[in-house]
């Protein structure tokens, strides 16, 4: 058996470029409360800690009050339009697909953990046809918390029957790190995602640029983890 049992991925600006279809579920709860759309690069600075603080920023970009019961609503109706309209397989970023297929062939397995409500995680795994390789699937919505706490992380590599001393987690953000050494779990951060600022900032164990470079990233991480 190899040292790494799992690997345990982030989904929105890690996997699946998912931007363009936030963007325009988005819009469309805007223009429903009167409201003029946010553009890509807006959105781009709000995603990453779930869909009612997504919610709540767009509001808030747009001056209004982010009052609890129409946040509520709204954010439920962008959960519902993000199950309606997922991302295609060409909104995987460049090497995903192949990536993961070395990896469960090494006999690695995988997840998802990720601040998306858990329903419209797996319609967009379903649609971009990676479902039959993610073997767990932890969204925002499924614990108490969420990450940056480690409890969606340890749940996923228990879900996977892995251990967190032979896991690594790979995000594209400030929560993913943070969530990783809360559970003490080894962190590879994609340069290409949506962090809220510049990735080496993150002070992830290794930065990669390209999904293509993760297998040597987990070797280099792999080599000092305990026999």
């Amino acid at each position: 058996m190899p040292s790494l049992q799992a690997v345990v991925f982030d989904l929105d600006g890690t996997l699946i470029d998912t931007v363009p279809g936030i963007t325009r579920a988005l819009n469309v709860v805007l223009a429903s409360a009167g409201q003029p759309a946010l553009s890509q690069s807006e959105v781009t600075g709000m995603i990453g800690d779930g869909v009612e603080m997504l919610m709540r920023r767009a509001l808030e970009a747009r001056g209004l009050p982010a009052a609890t019961d129409a946040l509520h609503r709204h954010a439920a109706r962008l959960s519902e339009l993000m199950e309606e309209e997922p991302p295609a397989p060409e909104n995987l970023f460049p090497g995903v697909l192949d990536v993961l297929r070395r990896l469960d062939d090494d006999g690695v397995v995988l997840g998802v953990c990720t601040n998306k409500p858990e329903v419209p995680a797996r319609v967009a795994l379903r649609a971009c046809g990676l479902d039959g390789l993610i073997g767990a699937v932890v969204g925002g919505d499924t614990l108490a918390t969420r990450k940056p706490a480690p409890d969606p992380l340890l749940a996923t590599i228990a879900s996977l029957g892995a251990v967190p001393g032979r896991a690594v987690m790979v995000g594209d953000n400030h929560n993913d790190v943070a969530t990783a050494r809360a559970a003490g779990v080894p962190v590879v951060a994609v340069t290409y995602g949506y962090a809220h600022g510049p990735a080496a900032e993150l002070a992830a164990d290794v930065l990669i640029d390209r999904f293509a470079d993760l297998p040597g990233a987990l070797a280099r991480i792999e080599a000092h983890l305990p026999q």
